[in-house]
């Protein structure tokens, strides 16, 4: 897989589409029943008919290509392919089973280690978001599709920071505190984070607290598509990699490349 056409995004967005209606289906239906992996995450009906919808629509448009889910990974190669597909079908499960609304279905396209096309779909707010590197980014709510980009963030404007849900910590607090200029805390499940930077909607999102590979590269895809960056303690690109540890380090999300904030540790 090299650079991402059109044509095979769209794809993607329409696999995303099929697994968020298998989402939708468990979501509707009340059967809200989840037992615990191995690293005490929840896990429902829905992360798993989410992973067979995307497994077999990805396997019948990218026949050969390596996938790894959050549920399933392909068979070993004889050697790591440089390129592949980073799933995770359903993100934000704790916030699905809060029944509010902000989960989501992440696509990426890695290759070389860099998120080169990314899709997100958020099924119960009616939101898909999609993007490739050369391509452009979009947002696309119950109609036509609207380019999206970051939005510049004045030194005189509150800076809009982004934080989860579900993962709150003293960290945050820390790095709230050294900013030395007013800001607007928002809060937001799932990789739905990266997105409201991408539209425009915030200016940055510091992450200091674990993920998981698939819970990234679809929505730093997006982010890097409209114009914004996710960088790592020291500075640099977060990268991906079957050869790589699952559990990222972490990061810092931002729009405008203008912005002087405190380090990430």
């Amino acid at each position: 897989m090299n650079a991402i056409t059109q044509r095979e995004l769209d794809v993607l967005c329409g696999i995303a589409e099929a697994a968020g209606r298998e989402i939708m289906a468990v979501y509707e239906s009340g059967d809200f029943d989840a037992t615990r992996k191995d690293d005490e995450s929840p896990l429902t009906a829905a992360d798993l008919r989410a992973d067979a919808v995307i497994r077999a629509g990805l396997e019948r448009a990218f026949p050969g290509v390596f996938i790894l889910s959050e549920e399933s990974r392909s068979a070993a190669h004889a050697t790591l392919p440089s390129a592949f597909l980073l799933v995770d079908p359903l993100d934000g499960t704790k916030e699905f089973l809060k029944r509010n609304g902000e989960f989501t279905v992440n696509i990426a396209v890695v290759r070389d280690g860099v998120p080169i096309a990314g899709v997100v779909q958020a099924p119960a707010l009616g939101e898909l978001f999609y993007g490739a590197k050369g391509v452009g980014a979009w947002k696309r709510t119950n109609g036509a599709p609207q380019a999206i980009h970051v939005s510049a963030c004045e030194p005189t404007q509150p800076l809009r920071v982004l934080g989860s849900r579900s993962h709150g910590s003293d960290a945050m607090e820390r790095w709230l505190d050294a900013l030395g200029r007013e800001h607007q805390f928002l809060a937001a499940g799932s990789s739905l984070k990266f997105l409201r930077i991408a539209e425009g909607a915030a200016d940055a999102y510091p992450r200091m607290g674990p993920t998981s590979q698939w819970d990234t590269a679809a929505g730093q895809a997006v982010l890097e598509a409209a114009g914004g960056a996710v960088h790592d303690p020291v500075g640099q690109p977060l990268r991906y990699g079957l050869d790589r540890p699952i559990l990222n380090p972490n990061f810092l999300a931002t729009g405008d490349p203008r912005l002087a904030l405190p380090p990430i540790t």
